[in-house]
């Protein structure tokens, strides 16, 4: 897992042919706008974000955000543990994200 900046986040992921951008806020958050082309799993819902992670493809790389980049930091820790290899975090999180939003 590695945090990232704001800047290396966006440029990492920009040439990254096998990304997948995980948004890990709840729905109340990803009904303030959402970073495009992101699937969102509430990591609040314990479990089941848990088993909805174990469907995803372990071989992709995973941009991971949040509000502020300490849940999406959790959600890392715990998909390293379940076997993904490479999951990097957005540090500031959504709040500080200055790209595109939908």
């Amino acid at each position: 897992m590695a945090d990232l900046s704001q800047q290396d986040w966006e440029e990492q992921l920009e040439n990254d042919p096998n990304a997948v951008i995980l948004d890990v806020r709840t729905e109340e958050e990803v009904e303030e706008g959402i970073i495009p082309n992101s699937i969102n799993i509430d990591i609040y819902k314990g479990q089941e974000f848990i088993n909805e992670l174990e469907k995803l493809d372990k071989s992709k790389n995973y941009y991971v955000y949040c509000r502020s980049g300490n849940r999406s930091g959790q959600a890392c820790s715990i998909m390293k543990t379940i076997g993904f290899e490479n999951a990097y975090n957005l540090q500031g999180g959504f709040m500080n994200w200055e790209g595109d939003t939908e």
